[in-house]
């Protein structure tokens, strides 16, 4: 049933299986999603975990094999500058530079900044019934996952270098390094460059005399191991670390990541392991038509949309062609919700076999809740401007005289 199946989630599900199986009867088929807690989620948290868990449970119901998502969160990262929107900024601004999960909380709840951001990212998926398992970048880094590939990068620290140099302005070639080591003296990620690399000990001559806007390093210099958090690693070769690390079998992106998703998965290939599967999907615009971003603080929220609609409605949506850049405003709502409602109306209707191609069989893992009233959307709006009023004991009223199935939904 599922082998025909023509709905996106589905042939992402084959090409991972054509790719990397066949997998053993026991393996854990492992999809990873990643998050940045410089920040709140946001929309595109939202859709990548959606989409991300859509191809999983495709592949869960293609093979019967078992599979989990890793949410990855970069809380090593260095903060680079304060965001706008967060209280107490004169406790963060000091520690400009340093990993996210070395900063203190501003809002004065969590251990760290990341922390923080990190429940809020977990609250987040859970509102929404996400199943995923969460991992910090920081206990993988302090907590060894990542010291085997950490040797591996110091082993193969000179070809990977060539790699990544040659797509670098010439400027930043002489001092490029994949790893970034944590000043033990300052705290500082951003302020630190490689003076040397030992491949054969693992380890890292370093100094602590970098500058970004107007931070500058401590001067602090020495010898450390790659392992047990004492580095990170540069993003893209980040990428590829955690796709050897965890064995990491499926991953999507957005269409501006595309060439630093091939450089990764060269890196992968180099440290010894498949890259993973994964699809490349267009970006939300505005009702400009220019890309949301939410620094700027442009386009829906997904908490905005469900002031308005059903959160099920802007799942309809974002599983819509993910090739195909969105616009995401305030106006589109309407049309929206009425062609998921639509879609709810035909699914009894539809082909058991032809039923797997709908976006509301991949919302509700195949069984979708019954709508057969004939309320919509558009007709509530309509009734809206009509009375010219908008109280919901007087629009229910004339809405159960138009339909009695009114209530039940």
């Amino acid at each position: 049933m599922f082998d025909n199946a023509k709905s996106w989630p589905f042939s992402e599900a084959a090409a991972l299986q054509k790719e990397h199986g066949p997998f053993s009867e026991d393996a854990l088929v492992r999809f990873e999603t990643g998050f940045g807690p410089s920040g709140l989620p946001h929309i595109g948290t939202f859709s990548e975990v959606a989409r991300t868990t859509w191809v999983m449970n495709a592949f869960k119901a293609q093979t019967g094999k078992n599979a989990e998502l890793i949410a990855f969160s970069d809380d090593m990262d260095g903060l680079r500058k304060v965001p706008l929107n967060i209280p107490n900024p004169e406790l963060v601004a000091p520690h400009l530079g340093k990993p996210l999960s070395s900063i203190p909380d501003p809002f004065g709840c969590c251990e760290s900044y990341s922390a923080h951001m990190n429940n809020k990212l977990c609250a987040f998926l859970d509102a929404f019934g996400f199943a995923y398992r969460f991992q910090s970048s920081t206990a993988a880094y302090r907590g060894g996952d990542f010291d085997e590939g950490l040797r591996k990068i110091a082993a193969k620290h000179d070809a990977i270098r060539d790699l990544i140099t040659a797509t670098l302005r010439e400027e930043n070639r002489e001092t490029w390094s994949p790893f970034m080591p944590v000043c033990p003296n300052c705290g500082r990620v951003y302020t630190t460059r490689v003076v040397r690399c030992d491949g054969e000990a693992a380890t890292v001559d370093y100094a602590c005399d970098g500058t970004f806007g107007a931070v500058t390093g401590c001067g602090h210099s020495g010898t450390m191991p790659v392992t047990g958090g004492h580095v990170k690693v540069g993003w893209k070769v980040d990428w590829a670390l955690r796709w050897y690390s965890y064995g990491i079998h499926y991953e999507m992106y957005g269409k501006d990541l595309i060439e630093s998703a091939r450089l990764s998965a060269r890196i992968c290939t180099l440290l010894g392991k498949r890259p993973p599967a994964g699809l490349f999907y267009e970006m939300f615009l505005d009702e400009n038509g220019e890309k949301i971003s939410k620094s700027v603080g442009k386009g829906l929220t997904v908490d905005t949309w469900m002031e308005y609609a059903p959160v099920e409605s802007l799942l309809y949506y974002i599983f819509q062609n993910p090739r195909k850049a969105k616009r995401l405003f305030f106006g589109m709502i309407p049309k929206v919700v009425d062609d998921y409602i639509d879609e709810l109306r035909k699914f009894p209707n539809a082909a058991p076999e032809a039923r797997p191609d709908l976006a509301v069989w991949h919302l509700f893992s195949g069984k979708p809740p019954a709508y057969d009233c004939a309320v919509s959307f558009s007709t509530v709006n309509n009734l809206v401007s009509a009375l010219g009023a908008d109280d919901r004991d007087l629009l229910l009223s004339y809405l159960r005289q138009y339909d009695a199935r009114t209530d039940a939904h």
